[in-house]
């Protein structure tokens, strides 16, 4: 597509959403080009003085880390090697036919800045001050938009699409001999449920999630139900619903820590426009429909895998890094003593070759645990015969619907993250064994929903008085 994007092309982009790295526009216009698609715009931090326009490729340890793979290594600029990661890594990984590498579409900077301006008032605040659009861009990534179903000719079908969009987070419990002994928590508890907690503490969240994790990727149909009703109470970032392209419930780039009645009663409404139930209903329904998408699918069991190439937790693979990048391990040094030098010598002893895979592994992992996954349904009388979509039967409603799955937001994790995945594991559960230690304040043997908020609000007063 030789064509570069002006500013005047900016009016026919809406948007869509954000993460921490990419705002997500969806188009709007009649471009057959364009049409069912969106463009994915990296962002920068505003406390960042100078802009990055891609044009610094990795550098000798990163190049260590990835040259094992054709075409990431020679890749020019830093956006050609996010795409040929996600061609080369993430699409063998989790499946060609859930993964769209997308294509590089030329910008000009009046249009980044044109799309910056016309968003700003429909991004969340917290949003706004933690990063802007990178004006020094000279492409953005042009994908399908997977919240709508593509028509066999390029157009769009007027028939109704409803579209999930589930950020599942880390699937399972970490058993690494790593671990240290007074970080003995993770093993039995998730690390989405205790980031929870410290997200709470600093005000980040309003109330706990009930969503686990390790229901979603359970393979119990009960369980699976579970973690649907959970993500519709409190969907936060991890839950967004879109009919025919357009959000009807779930946060616009932010959270949504809880849903009120009058949010429930559009979402309800939204809905009877694609399930056939009685009033009152169709939420249920949808939840029902997921978790039959999800039991008969197997469509986590691929990316568990992915996520379980995390072998030896971060409290292992920070060791292998220091050793990567030729530096000291700082964690050995805070640590000190002979215990924990012998616990970890085995990974500094280890063959290079060895320390590369370790940490190149919990990298791929680190994009597996913080990808999201658009599911799209669609009534099948409304779908042509030729469809290649696979089909899954609501008994409640007694509708037979087509549905299509992507991984999305696929991105490289840098080298250097490997420092601050490490503080934050710390910090996360430092935070957690501190609200046990505190539990007898509340009388309550595990940390439920009310007695986390309590233990908060608690410790909050003590800071603070």
């Amino acid at each position: 597509m030789a064509a570069i994007l002006q500013a005047k092309d900016a009016e026919e982009w809406t948007y869509r959403g954000e993460g921490a790295v990419n705002l997500v526009l969806a188009y709007c216009g009649s471009s057959p080009h364009f049409v069912g698609k969106v463009l994915r715009i990296q962002k920068v931090p505003n406390d960042r003085h100078e802009c990055e326009n891609g044009h610094s490729a990795l550098n000798n340890h990163e190049s260590l880390l990835w040259g094992k793979f054709e075409g990431i290594v020679s890749a020019p600029t830093k956006e050609i090697v996010e795409h040929v990661y996600v061609q080369k890594v993430m699409c063998p990984l989790l499946g060609s036919e859930h993964v769209d590498a997308g294509i590089h579409v030329l910008v000009s900077r009046d249009f980044l800045e044109a799309v910056d301006n016309k968003v700003l008032c429909q991004r969340p605040s917290w949003r706004v001050d933690a990063a802007r659009v990178n004006p020094l861009r000279d492409s953005v990534l042009l994908i399908a938009d997977h919240s709508v179903f593509p028509h066999v000719s390029g157009s769009l079908k007027e028939d109704f699409c409803v579209s999930v969009e589930i950020k599942p987070k880390g699937g399972f419990l970490p058993t690494s001999e790593f671990i240290a002994e007074e970080n003995a928590v993770k093993k039995r508890i998730t690390r989405f449920k205790m980031h929870q907690a410290l997200k709470l503490h600093q005000g980040k969240i309003s109330q706990i999630s009930q969503y686990d994790p390790l229901d979603l990727f359970s393979g119990s149909k009960d369980r699976i139900q579970r973690a649907f009703k959970a993500l519709c109470l409190t969907p936060q970032n991890n839950f967004r619903i879109f009919l025919n392209g357009s959000i009807i419930f779930g946060g616009m780039g932010g959270t949504a820590d809880n849903t009120s009645s009058a949010v429930a009663q559009s979402f309800h409404d939204g809905l009877k426009h694609v399930i056939l139930a009685k009033d009152g209903m169709h939420i249920k329904c949808l939840v029902d429909l997921l978790t039959e998408t999800i039991f008969k699918s197997g469509l986590l069991n691929r990316l568990l895998e992915v996520q379980k190439l995390d072998a030896i937790d971060i409290e292992g693979a920070i060791h292998a890094y220091y050793d990567i990048i030729s530096q000291p391990c700082v964690v050995c040094r805070k640590i000190g003593g002979k215990r924990f030098s012998a616990r970890y010598s085995s990974i500094h002893s280890m063959p290079r070759d060895d320390k590369v895979k370790i940490v190149r592994d919990y990298l791929i992992s680190a994009t597996a645990k913080d990808l999201s996954m658009m599911i799209s349904f669609k009534s099948k009388i409304n779908m042509d015969e030729e469809s290649p979509h696979r089909a899954v039967f609501l008994e409640a409603s007694k509708q037979t619907f087509c549905y299509k799955a992507s991984f999305i937001d696929l991105d490289m994790k840098p080298l250097k993250k490997m420092e601050y995945y490490y503080q934050l594991d710390q910090q996360i559960v430092n935070y957690y064994v501190q609200m046990l230690k505190d539990r007898d304040v509340l009388d309550c043997d595990e940390p439920t929903q009310e007695s986390l908020n309590a233990c908060t609000s608690v410790k909050h007063g003590e800071m603070t008085n």
